[in-house]
């Protein structure tokens, strides 16, 4: 990491990842340019993901502010702010989403506890576009890896924002970080491609011995999820299963992992089972079995007998797809474990309170509810996340 940043507006590299964006980039540029911030610390990094709507012929207009960085294919948000952090020439970088305007004193207000040594991380709050709503005041997890955006959907007027302090993630759309550190941590993880990246990231640095801060005063006004909405929601269901089940097994220690995992899987178990949509009955033994036949008979009613199918939905195979890739990635998830838990600086204790929601029940059911209840008992999690109102 680089010394401390003295002075009250040190240099900023802002990267931008771009998908399609081209009708959310004319607003975020501009607001950008109305930044309270000297002109001559900020460098505004754009990295295209293989856009076809017209976002290059746009942004190349702005090339005189703008270094644009060109993939020819979508290679994810993971990938696309990591190359733009490699490529930065300031000591900070700011990430921030491309549907997304800034309020006028967002970069100064998300730096300042920066210089100031008071924390390694900073992240905004995120309005609705109109202002009207908390999109992100914090964020949070359940004990298996969700993460929670903390006030999400709530009235903006009413939402009690507080004082600058300490999250588990600062949201990756809307953060700032010292760039040497960023890169030293490994950055977001790439192979979550999009999603959950940003909880990953901030439970790593807790563990490293960092810390990461709300700065409430810092604000950004969001189109929510204005690019991931144009994505079938079986393919972001793959994301949605398999990288929250990589970053808890990553950042655990050794004695929790062993209890929240075999928790973890078999509550993704349960989920993948509701929206699997499959009827039981054919599964079943329903009455007594019929008479046995020869095994002559039997290996010509197989051979004859066309193979036999069942349907899922969709997003149920989504799930199953997500939980092999899980499976599939371990061999290297054991070599990125092995790396944080060697350079662990901060016990599990001192981070677990920072999960805010660790029992948030996902699935709206009673059924699934109960389950949760029994798995917490069942592998002793209740010590670590005894319940509280949101039980």
């Amino acid at each position: 990491m680089s010394e401390p940043m003295m002075g009250e507006c040190p240099g900023v590299s802002i990267v931008i990842p771009n998908y399609d964006g081209k009708e959310h980039l004319g607003p975020c540029l501009a607001s950008l340019q109305a930044l309270d911030y000297p002109s001559d610390a900020i460098e505004i990094v754009v990295v295209d993901n293989g856009s076809r709507d017209g976002s290059l012929e746009l942004l190349r207009s702005h090339s005189a502010g703008v270094t644009l960085i060109e993939h020819d294919v979508n290679t994810g948000f993971s990938r696309a702010a990591n190359h733009g952090a490699e490529v930065a020439r300031q000591p900070l970088v700011a990430f921030l989403n491309n549907d997304m305007r800034v309020d006028p004193l967002w970069l100064r207000a998300l730096v300042e506890p920066l210089a100031a040594g008071r924390c390694e991380v900073t992240t905004s709050c995120a309005l609705s576009w109109d202002g009207e709503r908390i999109d992100f005041a914090g964020g949070g997890s359940n004990f298996h890896g969700i993460g929670v955006e903390l006030g999400h959907g709530e009235p903006a007027k009413a939402y009690p924002l507080g004082e600058e302090r300490p999250t588990l993630f600062a949201m990756g759309g809307a953060m700032a970080i010292d760039r040497e550190l960023f890169l030293s941590a490994g950055g977001f993880d790439e192979d979550f491609f999009a999603y959950y990246e940003d909880v990953d990231l901030g439970w790593r640095l807790w563990v490293l011995g960092h810390r990461i801060h709300f700065v409430p005063s810092s604000r950004v006004y969001h189109h929510h999820s204005a690019t991931a909405m144009r994505v079938e929601e079986s393919r972001r269901r793959v994301f949605y299963i398999r990288n929250p089940l990589c970053a808890v097994f990553k950042n655990y220690d050794d004695a929790n992992l062993a209890r929240v995992l075999p928790a973890a899987l078999l509550l993704t178990a349960r989920r993948t089972y509701y929206q699997a949509q499959l009827r039981e009955e054919p599964f079943r033994f329903v009455g007594p079995p019929p008479p046995r036949a020869s095994w002559r008979r039997r290996w010509a009613e197989w051979l004859l007998r066309p193979e036999r199918r069942t349907s899922i939905g969709a997003v149920g195979a989504a799930d199953v797809i997500a939980l092999n890739d899980f499976t599939r990635a371990l061999p290297r998830l054991r070599q990125q474990r092995q790396e944080i838990q060697s350079a662990r600086r901060r016990p599990d204790s001192e981070i677990l309170p920072l999960f805010a929601r660790p029992l948030d029940a996902i699935e709206p059911n009673e059924e699934y509810a109960t389950l949760q209840r029994e798995l917490l008992a069942a592998f002793d999690l209740e010590k670590l996340f005894p319940r509280g109102d949101d039980s």
